[in-house]
C-alpha cells in the first residue's frame, strides 16, 4: 500500500482548515485515512502556535514505515526539524510572460532608435 503524509481538507466556504493526515494515495483528499497526524490552520498568524500542530512520534513512525509526504506536508516537517531542506529550483518563476517580453523588446527597440537619432 502507497501511504502518504497529505492535508485533508475541511472547514467552510472560503474559511479552510486542514487535517495533517496518513492515507492511502488511491483514497481521495478529503476521503479515508488512516490516522491523523494533526492539524494545520492557514488563517492564524505565521509566528502562531496553533498555525501547524503536528505529533511528531506519530509523524516519524510513519516516515519510517515509508509513507511519503506531500510537498506541503514536507515543507512542514523541513520547519519542524524531521527532514532535511530539499533543494527547490523552479527557475521559470521569476521570469515574465510571452507578453511582458514583448511589451519589453518594443521599449528596448523604440528607446534604441531615440538614441540613433
Amino acid at each position: 500500500m502507497a501511504t502518504k503524509i497529505r492535508l485533508a481538507r475541511g472547514g467552510s466556504k472560503k474559511r479552510p482548515h486542514y487535517a495533517i493526515v496518513a492515507a492511502d494515495s488511491r483514497m481521495p483528499r478529503d476521503g479515508r485515512f488512516l490516522e491523523k497526524l494533526g492539524t494545520y490552520n492557514p488563517l492564524l498568524p505565521k509566528d502562531s502556535e496553533d498555525r501547524i500542530r503536528m505529533n511528531v512520534e506519530r509523524i516519524q513512525h510513519w516516515l519510517d514505515q515509508g509513507a511519503q509526504p506531500t510537498d506541503r506536508v514536507a515543507r512542514f516537517l523541513e520547519s519542524a526539524g524531521l527532514r532535511e531542506k530539499a533543494a527547490r529550483n523552479n527557475p521559470q518563476k521569476a521570469e515574465p510572460g510571452k507578453k511582458a517580453k514583448e511589451r519589453a523588446a518594443e521599449r528596448a527597440a523604440k528607446a534604441e532608435a531615440a538614441g540613433a537619432e
